[in-house]
């Protein structure tokens, strides 16, 4: 019985590390500068940082409860 969790547990991990990269590449062509006074201190870093945490993990999120859902539809019928 633990090969499945396992297989589950890999699949999250891929897909949260997967999720982030792509949205830290996205979030690089966004222009922080316009909204922070100083876009080349570490405030602005950590805050890029947090925000690409937070996305990543709202995303990540919807893709793992919709796979879950969708796997689970077998037993409707």
């Amino acid at each position: 019985m633990p090969e499945p969790l396992g297989q589950q547990a890999l699949l999250n991990i891929l897909i949260y590390l997967t999720v982030l990269v792509f949205v830290w590449w996205s979030l690089q062509s966004f222009k922080f500068d316009l909204f922070l006074k100083n876009p080349d201190g570490i405030k602005a870093k950590v805050l890029m940082i947090l925000i690409t945490l937070g996305l990543t993990e709202m995303v990540s999120s919807f893709i793992l409860s919709y796979l879950n859902w969708s796997t689970m539809l077998r037993f409707l019928f």
